[in-house]
């Protein structure tokens, strides 16, 4: 193979600054590696910024309009009810009442049930379905989103507030710093929209969060047999461990009239969710179960009043509109460390929760939910809701199913839904007088049921191992430590997995597949075939002071290894090795070190360094730092292929 002449060996200045290398074969021409245009620093800063923080680019739409356009474009962004209201009808409040008033049916007893999961007054739960639904209908994105009262931040509130203050002696200072967290919260969930940190809450990764709501949900579970048992005196602690044992040692309190019937309604409850898991169409039968079962139990406790004495009542409930709360928050004393802790740990969950689902049914009807602006919504709910006597609310996934099924179109079925409350509030509630708790144990344990995810545990299992370590973790940190702990094992298993990649990251020895320019890894691809006295690796990583010294001795090894099967197989001896370095995607100073003294001590050896496709600002870097210019004409390539063609092909042209 000759090797053309036509060969410029020095830096094009110009616009784009170029390592010129036009060798030429008959068969395959060699490519300049181009640098990218040169910017200045504080260029280069606005880019990174608007990467970080906007990389939806949210002012694009104001781009060429008039003031008065802009100032519209603005009022939908922050209201998006002014993006529809002006083309709402009819027909899609016809479809928006017929939703609302079926996720009315889930809300009210399941807010009574969650507040009480949250160790709450059962009337704050119907608070907490009034106001915040009111407030995300102006501000939030998705349609189908059903907001209230949820699970999982219930239980963190009420385990990690119950802790250091009781409920039962100290109900009021409980109470307000309920309100308080809460207002914590929605400080925490707003501030992350507005200056869009977002990327916080992606530390909560799927493994875990898996095992996070699996514990969880055993634990709520189990903490509601106090109410399916008839037992009195229950222990305060969440673990798995005393759970039991005060469920066995207070065998004495179990009332047979209350397992009768709480048993029952669970039967009924689990066969309506069954129904409905079967066939999606006949979703108003688990939607319409728990109000139909607060309803029956109501009434069949009335009826045997003088017959029922054992079976736990909710007793009276206050009518009316929510009272005004802004005077019980706290901002001073020694519980304002634990009501912030409180807000900024239920605020995460509970955004999380909200987002995901809103994603996951704008995703099911092809349209956006803009994340940042939902951060601000749920946020900015909450913070009216810790003034107006609500706690933490988000979407809820079971109240979000209901509603696309029923055939939600705005978030006015968020508004129908809140006024089906508002007329319970203010006219219905010596209803439930006689309705009892351990109906309303029996609607928490099938709400929180479908958090066991254990096909999800499998799939992990399954892909990542690692990821199933995180979610065992998390899924007996829960049960076995705490809730706020077991969150807090999982959260540093995923970032120790995190600095595992980026520490150790991937090196992989590629071969060419035959017949092709294609160099693959030789483990992945078994008929491509190492390439004679080259050693071809490729790196999957930035390189950078965290991994550039694993990276050098792990290259020296795979040299020594490559020497080794040389000699075992009487192979040609080694001369060059080409580091791929297609996937990395930065490179620091300490980074260029690495490869500075990487070079020199293959040199000693007499072998040659190459680089292969560094792109974008890692080739800038490597110019900037003259490394570039110390490897020379003959040591970096646009791809592996064209490296490996004209240093054969110089090879053979030599004497």
């Amino acid at each position: 193979m000759g090797v053309n002449s036509n060969r410029v060996e020095h830096f094009d200045n110009r616009e784009p600054a170029t390592l010129r290398i036009q060798t030429q074969t008959p068969s395959l021409e060699i490519h300049a590696v181009q640098l990218p245009p040169q910017r200045t620093t504080l260029h280069k800063l606005r880019h990174r910024v608007s990467e970080i923080f906007f990389p939806d680019d949210p002012l694009h739409r104001f781009k060429n309009q008039t003031s008065f356009k802009k100032f519209i474009l603005a009022l939908q962004y922050l209201f998006p009810i002014f993006q529809w209201a002006p083309n709402y009808n009819l027909t899609l409040l016809r479809s928006d009442l017929i939703s609302g008033l079926t996720i009315a049916s889930l809300a009210i007893p399941q807010g009574i049930s969650y507040a009480k999961l949250a160790n709450l007054p059962p009337i704050i739960g119907l608070y907490s379905s009034f106001v915040p639904p009111l407030i995300y209908s102006l501000l939030g994105s998705s349609k189908h989103l059903g907001v209230g009262p949820v699970s999982i931040a219930s239980l963190v509130m009420g385990s990690m507030l119950s802790e250091k203050v009781s409920f039962s002696q100290d109900p009021t200072l409980y109470l307000g710093l309920a309100f308080t967290a809460t207002f914590f919260a929605g400080v925490f969930q707003a501030s992350l929209g507005i200056l869009r940190l977002g990327f916080v809450i992606d530390f909560l990764s799927k493994a875990t969060l898996v095992g996070f709501t699996g514990g969880a949900a055993i634990i709520v579970s189990l903490q509601q047999l106090k109410g399916l048992l008839g037992i009195v005196h229950f222990t305060s602690q969440m673990q798995i461990v005393p759970v039991m044992i005060s469920v066995f040692k207070q065998r004495h309190e179990w009332s047979w009239q209350t397992i009768l019937l709480g048993f029952g309604f669970l039967a009924f409850l689990m066969t309506t969710r069954h129904i409905s898991l079967r066939k999606p169409k006949l979703f108003w039968v688990s939607a319409a179960a728990p109000l139909a079962s607060v309803i029956l139990s109501t009434i069949l406790v009335f009826l045997l009043r003088n017959k029922t004495h054992q079976i736990s009542i909710i007793g009276h409930l206050p009518k009316g509109l929510n009272p005004p709360s802004s005077n019980m928050l706290y901002f001073s004393g020694p519980y304002l460390a634990l009501a912030i802790k409180t807000g900024i740990i239920t605020g995460i969950l509970s955004l999380t929760e909200g987002i995901a689902v809103g994603r996951t049914f704008a995703s099911l009807k092809n349209y956006q939910v803009d994340g940042n602006k939902e951060m601000m919504a749920i946020g900015l709910m909450n913070v009216a809701g810790s003034c107006s006597s609500c706690y933490v609310t988000t979407g809820s996934f079971s109240r979000s199913a209901v509603n696309y099924n029923a055939g939600a179109q705005t978030t006015v079925s968020n508004i129908i839904m809140a006024a089906a409350v508002l007329v319970t509030l203010l006219f219905l509630m010596p209803l439930f007088y006689y309705t009892p708790n351990v109906v309303l144990a029996a609607i928490i344990i099938t709400a929180v049921i479908g958090l066991l995810d254990y096909q999800s545990a499998y799939k992990l299992w399954k892909v990542d191992k690692l990821d199933f370590l995180a979610c065992l973790c998390s899924f007996f940190g829960v049960l076995f430590i705490s809730v706020p702990l077991g969150l807090a094992i999982a959260v540093v298993i995923s970032v120790i997995k995190i600095l595992l990649h980026v520490t150790r990251p991937n090196t992989l020895v590629l071969g060419n597949i035959p017949g092709t320019q294609i160099f693959h890894n030789i483990n992945q691809y078994k008929e491509a075939s190492r390439v004679p006295s080259f050693l071809i690796l490729g790196v999957e990583s930035p390189i950078y002071f965290a991994n550039s010294t694993y990276l050098q001795e792990r290259i020296l090894r795979w040299i020594r290894e490559e020497e080794e099967h040389i000699k075992d197989n009487d192979g040609a001896a080694l001369k060059c090795m080409i580091l791929d370095m297609t996937a990395v995607t930065a490179i620091d100073t300490s980074g260029l070190e690495t490869l500075c003294e990487l070079k020199k001590t293959l040199e000693k050896r007499s072998l040659q360094l190459v680089l292969a496709n560094p792109v974008g600002n890692v080739a800038e870097k490597l110019h900037k730092s003259k490394i570039l210019e110390s490897f020379g004409l003959k040591g970096v390539y646009l791809t592996v292929g064209e490296a490996v063609a004209d240093i054969s092909s110089i090879w053979k042209a030599q004497p």
